[in-house]
C-alpha cells in the first residue's frame, strides 16, 4: 500500500469513527429498531456502527446494488440481504423503518453507469443527477421514520473519491480526461459517477432534517441529514 493510499485508509476510518459517535448521540437503538442501510456494501460499516447499542441483528437490513456483498453480509452478520437497482428505488412500504442509513451514497445517484463517460456538460449532469437524488431522498423519507444521511461536501480541497486536490473544482469537461488520466497513474481509480452537495443542496432534499457539518483542517469536509424525532 503506497503512503497515499495508507494515510487516505487512516483519514476515512477516523471520520468513519466520529460520524458513527454523531450517530449514536442522536439515536436510541434496541433490539425491536427496525434500521435500513442503503449502500451498505458487506454491512461492516453499519456493524460498527451499531456496536455497543444493543440492536438485534434480525431487525437489520442491509441494501445494495451488489449481490454478493449483501449476501456476505447476511451469512457473517446474520442481517437482511435486499438487492436493490440503481434508480434507488426501495421496496419497502411507508415508515417500514425506525432509522434509514445511509453514509456516501446519494451523491453516486446520479446517471446510469454505462453513461457516466458520455456526460460531459456539467450544467446538463448536475440537472440530471440532482433530480436522480431528489427521488432518491424522497424514497428515504417515506420508508423511513428518521435517518442518518451522510455526504462529502462540495468544496472540500481533496476530493474524496479520487483522492484528487482540488478535482472537485473542476468544471466536469476538465475532470473526465483528468480522471481518465489519474486512473493509470494514481493509487486511487475512480469513475465520474458523483454529485458533490453543498449545505444548501442538502436541504433542499431533506427539508425536515438538521444538517450537520463534519469538519477537517478547519473545513467542512461532509455533511449530515438528521432526522431524529426520539
Amino acid at each position: 500500500m503506497s503512503a497515499i493510499s495508507n494515510l487516505a485508509l487512516r483519514f476515512s476510518q477516523n471520520a468513519r469513527k466520529k460520524r458513527a459517535d454523531v450517530f449514536r448521540r442522536h439515536f436510541s437503538v434496541n433490539k425491536r429498531t427496525r434500521i435500513l442501510d442503503i449502500g451498505s456494501e458487506d454491512g461492516s460499516n453499519i456493524l460498527g456502527v451499531l456496536e455497543g447499542t444493543g440492536h438485534d441483528p434480525v431487525n437489520v437490513f442491509i441494501a445494495d446494488i451488489d449481490r454478493n456483498a449483501v449476501e456476505r453480509g447476511a451469512e457473517r452478520y446474520g442481517y437482511n440481504a435486499v438487492v436493490i437497482d440503481e434508480t434507488g428505488a426501495l421496496p419497502f412500504g411507508p415508515d417500514s423503518f425506525d432509522i434509514v442509513y445511509c453514509s456516501s451514497v446519494i451523491e453516486h445517484v446520479t446517471v446510469p453507469h454505462d453513461e457516466i463517460w458520455e456526460h460531459k456538460n456539467g450544467s446538463v449532469f448536475r440537472e440530471i443527477a440532482f433530480k436522480h437524488q431528489r427521488l432518491f431522498a424522497d424514497e428515504i423519507r417515506r420508508v423511513g421514520k428518521n435517518y442518518f444521511v451522510q455526504t462529502p461536501a462540495a468544496g472540500f480541497p481533496i476530493e474524496s473519491h479520487t483522492w484528487l486536490p482540488l478535482a472537485g473544482y473542476l468544471p466536469r469537461r476538465a475532470l473526465l480526461p483528468t480522471m481518465k488520466l489519474a486512473n493509470h497513474v494514481w493509487p486511487k481509480a475512480s469513475i465520474p459517477d458523483f454529485n458533490l452537495l453543498n449545505e444548501k443542496d442538502l436541504m433542499q432534499l431533506f427539508p425536515d432534517a438538521r444538517i450537520l457539518r463534519e469538519s477537517s483542517l478547519g473545513l467542512t469536509k461532509s455533511l449530515m441529514a438528521i432526522k431524529a424525532d426520539g
